[in-house]
């Protein structure tokens, strides 16, 4: 099973898995922060349109969590996930661990994200591993892809307003 929406690359892998790719016209390390830093991470990973990211905290080393609350504006209804870190090379790899505070999917889900530069294009691959294949299951039939579609779609817009005022280009 694959689909694209953009440029992300949504599959199904083996039994518990997801593969999401998806890449951005930025260096490495400028991605990797905008997936590490809070005041970036704000700014693009709010998922569908009506959504706002009102809550993001990252302890950013190995056993440090991290915690986002989603609100949704039409209602004010909230979802919070959060996790802990497992492994940091920024900024080639970044591993941790995800759950819902109200469970959608059985389990916890390990994230294993790569960062990878190739003149001037950073092609990211994140690998999510359930602890079932019916989590895996779940995932991959709800409308998580247009969201992160949409949230890596605000990535790119943020990332080419970083590289312009970061070349001086233009300030934002």
């Amino acid at each position: 099973m694959s689909s694209f929406i953009g440029t992300l690359k949504v599959e199904a892998k083996g039994d518990r898995e997801i593969v999401m790719t998806r890449e951005f016209s930025a260096g490495k390390d400028l991605v990797f922060d905008c997936f590490t830093k809070p005041e970036l991470i704000k700014r693009w990973l709010y998922g569908p349109d009506g959504w706002s990211l009102d809550v993001c905290e990252v302890d950013l080393k190995v056993g440090g969590k991290y915690r986002y609350v989603w609100k949704y504006l039409k209602d004010g209804s909230t979802m919070g996930a959060g996790g802990s870190y497992k492994e940091i090379s920024g900024p080639d790899k970044l591993v941790h661990t995800e759950s819902f505070d109200e469970a959608w999917y059985p389990g916890e889900a390990i994230l294993t994200t790569t960062f990878v530069e190739k003149s001037g294009i950073t092609f990211v691959t994140i690998n999510i591993l359930y602890e079932t294949k019916e989590g895996r299951d779940i995932v991959i039939k709800s409308p998580m892809e247009g969201g992160a579609s949409q949230s890596y779609n605000r990535l790119e817009t943020l990332l080419g307003t970083l590289t312009e005022t970061s070349q001086g280009r233009k300030k934002s």
